[in-house]
């Protein structure tokens, strides 16, 4: 994909009600959207076939929805307090702030693009005869880029680990990098930013009176493991899910909704017996990556990347990533937890954070295996994945463009549009409107009578819409409709009594599973 595509995707989502700047009337709050008419029915959608197949489909994990403020040991307890910081650097000329990592980041990816190239050259002079890890240490010049690539990247991943702010504002100078608003590369001093936002409880001033918005939901879980083992009496290994508002004051938010201020998650953390953590792990990094390819996507969109840096309370750590129109970027982590958080609840509280296995006859604290996924960034995911601009024929027989969203018809904001084909006849409308008042309790549909045919077809082929239901004088004479379906363009005469069960089955989200 390409930053144009990515730039008309932006469009395209405030053109046709997905995603709108949140307070745009005055001029906007950075990092902050609000998710328009169709945008919410998708994101709703996408949180449905995620609790489904979380939660409906498996009799050993629980729901939950814990309240955003939590009492503030609970973040003491976690290590957000002391350690949930990103590197923060800024530029004296342009008075912009980055994240320091992140602009390391993009600079070793630019080293290896440069030993890319030179390797798609060959590839193109060589054909079928390249040996392309006899290239990479023969040519001197790709041998170098990867060389200084490694060096660099083995300083950035142990500087990381050791907080060494000096060593990352090394590494940025040995990079030449320069700041993508001013060209210098006048950089602060690096140094820690604490990422969480807090606010007073009631009118208590001080240390004592401060709240954390949250900066994850899973610390809701944690403290919650006691009270939903009990009340639904279930046995290692079990699982609680929760969707929720988090909140990150992040130095720099970009590419749209990838990186937001205020943010959704779907998370589910499951308890195990210690020692069996590893095969959860891989059973939950196999299964995530099942779901999100079960949706269509293209595998080679799809991959994992197993972490440099391991968070500070997991033995294990990978990300699906997917190929966003910015490159690859994570979309869910899947990590194990170990009995770091129930153990530092534990100790902080005073309260006993143990399970009674009556199979061993003991107690003990269980590990966690993490499944944590961004909505948002699933709802880009998939709005990525299914715009589509391509060239069919129009009601003249003639090519024209289109954008058509494609996707899924289980997570399409509206199911299905009927319409009756002229707007000045009474009997076509009357009949249009009977359709929909039958069929809009089964699922969302839209009734349009405005404007030309072929303009409201490509109007619904903008949002997604996977079935179009046509009146016409037809209709009147025999109870038969036409039906187009959104990929294909297919149209078929049926019966109005059979609208509901082809499109039913066009959207079932059973397909999914």
């Amino acid at each position: 994909m390409s930053t144009d595509l990515f730039k008309d995707l932006v469009s395209h989502s405030k053109e046709y009600g997905f995603i709108f700047p949140s307070s745009e009337v005055y001029d906007g709050l950075s990092g902050v959207y609000d998710y328009g008419p169709y945008g919410v029915e998708l994101k709703n959608n996408i949180k449905t076939y995620w609790w489904r197949s979380m939660v409906q489909n498996h009799e050993n994990i629980v729901g939950l929805d814990a309240a955003i403020m939590m009492h503030p040991k609970t973040w003491k307890a976690s290590g957000h307090v002391d350690a949930f910081n990103d590197p923060l650097v800024d530029n004296k000329t342009s008075q912009k702030r980055y994240r320091a990592d992140v602009l390391i980041e993009e600079g070793l990816e630019k080293i290896m693009a440069k030993a890319e190239k030179e390797l798609e050259k060959a590839r193109k002079r060589f054909g079928d005869e390249f040996d392309e890890n006899k290239y990479k240490t023969e040519n001197q010049r790709v041998a170098d880029y990867i060389k200084q690539h490694d060096h660099l990247h083995g300083r950035f991943v142990t500087a990381m680990g050791k907080g060494d702010m000096p060593e990352l504002k090394l590494i940025i100078e040995e990079l030449e990098i320069a700041d993508p608003v001013s060209g210098t590369r006048d950089w602060t001093e690096v140094r820690q930013f604490n990422l969480m936002f807090y606010t007073q409880l009631g009118n208590i001033a001080g240390e004592e009176g401060k709240l954390y918005l949250r900066p994850e939901t899973a610390q809701g879980i944690f403290v919650n493991f006691l009270n939903v083992q009990k009340t639904t009496r279930q046995k290692l290994p079990f699982g609680i899910a929760q969707i929720g508002k988090a909140f990150r004051n992040e130095i720099i938010a970009r590419q749209f909704i990838f990186r937001m201020r205020e943010f959704e998650q779907m998370e589910m953390q499951y308890f195990i017996q210690p020692g069996t953590e590893m095969q959860w792990y891989n059973y939950w990094k196999e299964t995530r990556m099942k779901w999100h390819l079960s949706l269509g996507t293209d595998p080679a969109k799809l991959r994992f990347h197993d972490h440099d840096n391991l968070a500070h309370y997991a033995n294990a750590a990978v990300d699906v990533q997917f190929e966003f129109p910015f490159g690859f970027k994570e979309l869910e982590g899947i990590h194990s937890r170990t009995d770091f958080d129930l153990s530092s609840h534990q100790e902080l509280s005073g309260k006993k954070m143990q399970y009674f296995d009556p199979e061993t006859n003991e107690s003990y604290v269980p590990y966690v295996v993490e499944t944590s996924i961004g909505l948002d960034r699933m709802f880009l995911a998939m709005m990525s994945n299914a715009y589509t601009e391509e060239t069919v024929p129009d009601a003249d027989g003639k090519d024209s463009t289109r954008i058509v969203l494609k996707f899924h018809p289980a997570l399409a904001p509206v199911k299905c549009a009927i319409l009756p084909l002229l707007k000045n006849n009474d009997d076509l409308t009357a009949m249009g409107r009977k359709i929909f008042d039958d069929l809009k309790f089964s699922f969302l549909c839209q009734y349009d009578e405005k404007d030309a045919i072929g303009r409201r077809y490509r109007r619904q082929d903008a949002i997604g819409t996977p079935f179009c239901v046509t009146v016409d004088h037809q209709s009147l004479e025999d109870q038969t409709v036409t039906i187009r379906e959104r990929d294909t363009l297919k149209q078929d005469r049926i019966h109005i009594s059979k609208i509901q069960g082809i499109v039913e089955e066009g959207i079932s989200f059973r397909s999914l599973f």
